[in-house]
């Protein structure tokens, strides 16, 4: 009997995965909802939100029994909080400001098991479902499966992006472009040649070593050019801009017409 393809196994086979991002709404509905407008993933964030651990646990939990993969974006280059995110059940774990290869191995040994790796095992909690598994199953599955997104968003972190996608495990190198133009001094200007310079280096950099390249488009009309320089998982905008977006055009219809309060 064949089995519906992973997101990990979408993303390395070079499917275009399209999900979004949720900072502001972390409701036990957030990613059902976006599961049903047609994501493949949704990442919680808890770097920018401040998000706790039983928060994540709760939108990570109400998200595996969808079709969108939950993934959770860590609040730093710490090892022990790939471990944890992925303990709580998440199907994958974004890393912000990933500079170099040294940390992109320790973040990579977080997230596999012995021998690959150094991520701790316990078994029949969230990421089992609370079912009671064979270990030496759960284990392959679970590396077979976890989604490493490690963030290039710095100029250190672009100049060394080709061995960053060399390490074994990494699977996502995305660019944060908000963070990536202030590394270079020139924050928000996304049409500045030297900053699409970087961002193609990072996506060569993915490609040459059969890894992914992924980007936020946060306004839904990057899309076609992201895709022609070599992204392929994509966010479709934050919560929060969506959301305040949406309401403004629906104010926008509600509201009554000059002429109609004259009336």
């Amino acid at each position: 009997m064949s089995h519906a393809p992973s997101l990990r196994e979408r993303i390395l086979r070079g499917d275009d995965v399209v999900g979004t991002m949720a900072l502001e709404f972390l409701t036990l509905g957030a990613g059902p909802l976006a599961a049903h407008a047609g994501a493949d993933f949704v990442v919680f964030d808890a770097e920018h939100s401040g998000r706790d651990w039983q928060t994540l646990a709760a939108v990570t939990a109400t998200t595996r029994a969808t079709t969108a993969s939950p993934i959770i974006r860590v609040p730093t280059v710490d090892p022990s909080a790939v471990s944890r995110a992925l303990d709580l059940g998440a199907h994958g774990v974004m890393v912000p400001l990933v500079a170099d290869a040294e940390q992109a191995r320790a973040l990579a040994a977080a997230s596999r098991y012995p021998p690959a790796g150094r991520r701790g095992a316990v078994f029949g909690l969230a990421q089992d479902d609370y079912a009671e598994v064979d270990a030496v199953e759960a284990m392959a599955r679970r590396d077979a499966e976890t989604v490493l997104i490690l963030q290039i968003e710095t100029v250190e972190g672009v100049g060394n992006a080709d061995a960053i996608a060399a390490v074994d495990g990494v699977d996502v190198l995305w660019v944060g472009h908000l963070d990536l133009t202030a590394s270079m001094g020139i924050p928000g200007r996304f049409d500045d040649p030297r900053y699409l310079d970087a961002i193609d280096r990072v996506a060569a950099a993915a490609a040459a070593h059969g890894k992914a390249a992924g980007f936020a488009d946060l306004t839904g009309t990057m899309a076609p050019d992201l895709r022609r320089r070599g992204y392929h998982v994509l966010a479709a905008g934050v919560d929060y801009q969506l959301y305040s977006s949406a309401l403004r055009r629906v104010i926008s219809d509600v509201r009554p017409a000059p002429q109609e309060r004259q009336k």
